[in-house]
């Protein structure tokens, strides 16, 4: 079954990482859709979104040997609302990854507006693994910014691209 798992991924965490794991695992085939929207300022391009989420799952699944679920894995970036999306690709389930009661108001409120957009929609919740309850891609940038340790939040590559991005800015 195909299911749509959408995001900024402003970078991507290992808790979104986690949450793509878990569901190729359940043989799920995953379209992660890179949010695309240029009224939102992101530190990535939606570009750089994409290769970096490519290049951070095919380092994660062939570390674990099990670089088979690539294939059940699609990466897209879309400018324009989730439930066109879904519609236009005939996919009717949605992923949203909960760590909080706050993440779940918020995710019940989209799930209700997906609904009336596409009636097909469906949302499914997917708990945080409890490693990852407190990790968010805001967090990682905030503590990135302050030069703190990110090897619990996101990968090495994703460590560095985010390292470069912060001193190019700070030089500007």
């Amino acid at each position: 079954m195909k299911v749509l798992y959408p995001g900024s991924f402003d970078p991507i965490t290992l808790g979104h990482v986690d949450i793509i794991e878990r569901l190729v695992r359940l043989d799920y085939d995953v379209t992660v859709l890179v949010a695309h929207s240029s009224r939102k300022q992101t530190l990535f391009t939606s570009d750089e979104r994409v290769a970096l989420i490519q290049e951070d799952l095919e380092n994660h699944f062939k570390r674990r040997k099990s670089d088979s679920f690539l294939s059940m894995i699609k990466i897209e970036k879309f400018e324009g609302m989730t439930s066109d999306y879904m519609k236009m690709n005939s996919i009717r389930l949605i992923v949203r990854g909960l760590r909080a009661v706050s993440d779940y108001e918020y995710e019940m409120t989209m799930a209700q507006v997906n609904r009336k957009l596409y009636s097909e929609a469906e949302t499914l919740f997917m708990p945080a693994s409890p490693e990852f309850h407190f990790v968010s891609s805001r967090g990682v940038k905030e503590i990135a910014i302050n030069g703190g340790a990110l090897d619990h939040f996101v990968s090495e590559p994703i460590r560095k691209a985010l390292v470069k991005r912060l001193s190019e800015r700070s030089m500007k």
